[in-house]
């Protein structure tokens, strides 16, 4: 931790003491004096923030300024509880454009440059957040918004778009789209920033290849600002985050404690500049690792690796934990495996049932690739599952996040 980024740590932690309700009270339960904190080593001495204490403060219990000072409000989905609200000053609007639109500039992306982006507007923060990156860039927005896909690739011809933003799963759904048409050749795109969900690299394989396009994982989260806390340059070597906004840990999370640098585990985050709603060592669930030393493109902020996946997203079957990152990695390596892939999880007769559906070329023998992916399982992961092999395109598509795990034993 560099010296003036600590400075800036003990300014945000007596600001929270003196203006923040929840930190108040958050501090004095806690036990632990700000004035305690006095070198970087003292950090893990102050409480973290999880997200079921933001669900239980909802709406505005996070609130930290005056109502007059709070601008715009954003949310998470909901999906799995109380959605968590965000209030946001002028001032969190304006460094979130800025750190955007850095992203945008890490990516190579100029003010020439056209970029069509279709993520979701509305309380969900990723389409606002891409466009105002592109506002303060100086580039040309194109905000179509998520889904109606006749006319994102109208609009991808007719205006000679050369930047798309999308989740995974629709910049997929774009490139088969390309592809079933015949329609690369109409198609002046350059770059893809692609975010909101974690992604293998068979799928990134695909997505770049069907575009003929350069690819750029951009991160971000909702409780932080929203996308555009960190993204991959052009060596590809990691994602950049702004560290001048942002003081990111890695701890391990079951004991908590930090991890030795460069190792995997849970992504902790503080905001040293938010107004409306700061946060103080934000558990994420994200799992990733800070990358040691400089990258070899030059710019100087810290990397953090691609997210392998969460610690939320963990499935146990037959006493094992499965993550989704290691079957993106176990299709990877098997000849003729696509990208997509859903699990069906059911108790039946007493006992767990794993059945693994995978989308595969047309030229593979299906009984021969389904029996390949069991023993790969069974010797990789290590239990026995059901395969399936499909045909490429049988699975669902999302415009937003695809739903890979579908788990029934406990409705």
């Amino acid at each position: 931790m560099r010296r003036d980024q600590f400075e800036s740590f003990k300014k945000f932690i007596e600001r929270l003491n003196e203006e923040s309700p929840f930190y108040k009270q958050k501090f004095k339960i806690s036990g632990v004096s700000i004035e305690d904190i006095k070198s970087p080593d003292d950090i893990e001495k102050l409480p973290f923030t999880t997200k079921e204490e933001l669900r239980d403060i909802y709406p505005l219990g996070l609130q930290a300024v005056p109502d007059e000072k709070v601008v715009r409000i954003h949310s998470s989905s909901g999906t799995t509880g109380k959605p968590i609200i965000i209030p946001y000053t002028a001032q969190d609007v304006d460094d979130w454009a800025v750190m955007m639109a850095r992203c945008y500039k890490t990516a190579g992306v100029t003010p020439m440059d056209r970029v069509q982006i279709t993520p979701g507007f509305g309380l969900w923060t990723a389409g606002i957040g891409f466009q105002a990156g592109v506002e303060k860039l100086g580039a040309m927005a194109i905000p179509i918004g998520p889904g109606n896909t006749e006319k994102q690739l109208q609009m991808m011809m007719d205006l000679k778009t050369t930047v798309f933003t999308a989740t995974s799963s629709y910049a997929l759904v774009l490139a088969e789209e390309v592809a079933k048409r015949g329609i690369r050749s109409n198609i002046h795109l350059k770059k893809g920033i692609i975010g909101s969900e974690r992604w293998g690299e068979k799928m990134r394989s695909r997505i770049k290849n069907e575009l003929n396009v350069d690819i750029y994982d951009i991160y971000g989260l909702t409780e932080i600002y929203g996308p555009g806390i960190s993204i991959d340059c052009d060596c590809h070597t990691g994602l950049h985050y702004w560290d001048d906004y942002l003081y990111f840990e890695i701890i391990n999370p079951a004991t908590e404690k930090p991890v030795e640098e460069g190792q995997y585990g849970e992504l902790v985050i503080t905001t040293l500049k938010k107004e409306g709603a700061p946060l103080l060592r934000y558990r994420t669930r994200d799992i990733t690792r800070l990358i040691p030393g400089e990258c070899p493109c030059g710019l100087k902020f810290p990397r953090h690796d691609i997210i392998v996946g969460r610690t939320d997203d963990m499935v146990k079957v037959k006493g094992v934990n499965i993550y989704p990152g290691q079957i993106d990695e176990l299709l990877r390596d098997i000849d003729g495996c696509s990208s997509e892939y859903q699990v069906v999880i059911e108790h039946i007769n007493g006992k767990d049932v794993m059945k693994l559906r995978v989308e595969t070329e047309c030229r593979v023998e299906k009984d021969g690739v389904e029996r390949i992916i069991a023993e790969h399982f069974k010797r990789k992961i290590g239990i026995l599952i059901e395969t399936e092999a499909v045909s490429l395109g049988e699975l669902p598509r999302s415009e937003k996040k695809s739903k890979r795990i579908l788990d029934y034993r406990y409705q």
